[in-house]
């Protein structure tokens, strides 16, 4: 007789993505994920449908965390919307962290965004990775974006420069800093290439 499903399924999402996100997708077997969540190889197709449908959720589980983690790290009073900014950038020489019920990310590489980790190795193949991967990448530039209006509103950012593509820059440099650091450079470089990011935005031009 089956055994009863009994498991905290985010949890084993989590497990999953912590997997995933340090051995790739190709990297890894439905053995590697049963013996990182504890569960049976028989338990995971049966909840998840294999190991493609355990990577597609384990990723919408990680758009809902930047869902809440982007808005909150980026939103507040104008006032303060240029230095949040700068913390973003300084946060992101760790990467993204893993959830707080995992053990943190074993090295820098595994520390890269989760979802541009998947789209560079299945997007262009897997239109249902590629779909997760664009609306994570789009939930932070509306964050940065809107950061970036508010800081214009402050008068701490040229009103000219355009807020969406101040965000796709400071993304990008982002995204870059998660390639530098998984080859191995020092986190003082990478916090080297955070304040340079964040030199490059654009003040006003006082008369």
């Amino acid at each position: 007789m089956a055994r009863p499903r009994s498991f905290d399924r985010d949890h084993v999402l989590h497990a999953a993505e912590r997997q995933f996100r340090t051995t790739g997708y190709n990297g890894t077997s439905v053995d590697d994920i049963s013996a990182a969540t504890g569960l049976g190889r028989g338990s995971l197709y049966a909840a998840f449908d294999g190991k493609h449908g355990v990577l597609l959720q384990a990723m919408a589980g990680y758009f809902a965390r930047l869902g809440e983690f982007a808005p909150k790290a980026l939103a507040g009073p104008d006032e303060g919307a240029l230095e949040r900014l700068h913390g973003y950038l300084l946060r992101a020489v760790h990467g993204v962290p893993l959830a707080a019920d995992v053990p943190p990310a074993p090295d820098r590489a595994a520390a890269a965004c989760f979802a541009a980790k998947m789209a560079l190795e299945l997007g262009t193949s897997d239109p249902e990775v590629q779909r997760l991967a664009n609306d994570c990448f789009s939930v932070l530039t509306t964050a940065v974006a809107d950061c970036v209006r508010a800081a214009q509103r402050s008068g701490d950012i040229d009103p000219d420069a355009d807020p969406d593509d101040l965000a796709y820059l400071l993304l990008t440099i982002i995204r870059g800093t998660d390639v530098v650091g998984a080859y191995g450079h020092s986190r003082a470089r990478l916090t080297s290439i955070a304040e340079s990011a964040f030199a490059l935005l654009p003040r006003p031009h006082h008369r």
